[in-house]
């Protein structure tokens, strides 16, 4: 199988930044870097670094190398692809790589531009794809938000209402029949200030939380019809609902990303790290990659494992065979992870 040096005549490796770009052109052959330069991260300044690329490459096939497709270097991704330079996704150097070499953008990007050189074209993970999909990236960030905000304020009036005696019982947690009330309190005509004030705080907090419950629904309902036009039939799997769906869809992006059922796994964070030693052989979970679509597995592997009957029958017999249950979650995630897969492969367009 070719490797990226021996497909293409340049490599351009990026160090992405939210005021500037470094760009690094190296000779795919022999290593040497042809020049380094610093762009803006506007529309002019990528359309610059594009002119830039043409120039010291003479219209021969280049490869970019990019740092944070997915974030500062999101829009110039979309640029390269538009002129015809393909793009791949790296991720920067590890604090032990850099011992020795240091640290600056033109060093970050020559590193970008070397690490794919060796590497087999299918082996360097594609950006995520646009347009529907990135609209499912920015609906989980604000979902994520909205959660964490009513969360806050849901135990800030739980607080509030076990500090102060307003004739709710706030004992366990708050029912949303309870909020709905305090969110419908009139103006306190009370004497005592402490009593007026926490009856208007408790009546804030109450109406942001129904709020935020609210446009939590929107996003719930906006995330469905997306990942359904997307992936049809995902969200009828056992234990994936839309936001599960829209994790995997974010991670999965487009055919080709991801190159095989293991390459998935390894993304996912489920395939199982040998930890073995001397007598003792045995898989320990995997803390890398990325956690999101880890969680998402996770999710998917409970809520089965709580009323899915095949599910609950391997559970029973893994736990006779004297695993643990951590043991058993890691193995259904994997076999979620495989099945999943095979599903997106069949049914994404």
């Amino acid at each position: 199988m070719a490797i990226i040096a021996e497909e293409f005549e340049f490599v351009v490796g990026v160090d992405t930044h939210a005021r500037t770009h470094t760009f690094t052109a190296v000779h795919a052959s022999t290593g040497a870097v042809v020049d380094t330069a610093v762009f803006p991260a506007t529309s002019a300044g990528m359309d610059r670094a594009i002119t830039w690329i043409r120039r010291r490459t003479g219209g021969e096939t280049v490869f970019a190398a990019v740092e944070g497709t997915s974030s500062y270097g999101a829009r110039l991704t979309q640029v390269l692809l538009a002129a015809h330079i393909e793009v791949g996704e790296v991720r920067p150097p590890t604090r032990s790589s850099r011992a020795l070499t240091g640290k600056s953008d033109p060093i970050d990007a020559e590193a970008a531009a070397r690490s794919v050189l060796g590497r087999p074209r299918d082996q360097v993970m594609e950006p995520r794809a646009a347009g529907t999909r990135a609209a499912i990236r920015i609906l989980l960030a604000s979902r994520s938000l909205l959660d964490h905000q009513r969360t806050a304020n849901r135990n800030a009036l739980t607080a509030l209402l076990r500090g102060t005696d307003l004739g709710i019982d706030a004992r366990a947690s708050l029912r949303d029949a309870q909020i709905t009330a305090i969110a419908a309190w009139r103006t306190s005509n009370s004497t005592d200030p402490l009593i007026r004030i926490a009856r208007a705080e408790a009546k804030r907090l109450a109406l942001a939380v129904k709020d935020l419950t609210g446009r939590l629904t929107e996003n719930h309902k906006a995330l469905a019809q997306l990942t359904e036009e997307l992936a049809p039939g995902l969200q009828s799997v056992p234990g994936v609902g839309p936001v599960t769906a829209a994790i995997i869809i974010c991670a999965y992006s487009h055919h080709g990303r991801i190159r095989s059922e293991a390459a998935f796994a390894a993304l996912g964070g489920v395939a199982p790290r040998p930890a073995s030693s001397g007598n003792t052989t045995r898989h320990r979970l995997n803390r890398s990659g990325d956690r999101q679509l880890n969680r998402a597995f996770d999710v998917i592997v409970r809520t089965r494992m709580s009323f899915d009957t095949p599910t609950k029958d391997y559970v029973t017999r893994s736990r006779a065979k004297g695993k643990s249950n951590r043991e058993i979650r890691r193995n259904l995630k994997r076999y979620v992870c495989r099945s999943i897969f095979r599903q997106l492969q069949t049914i994404m367009t």
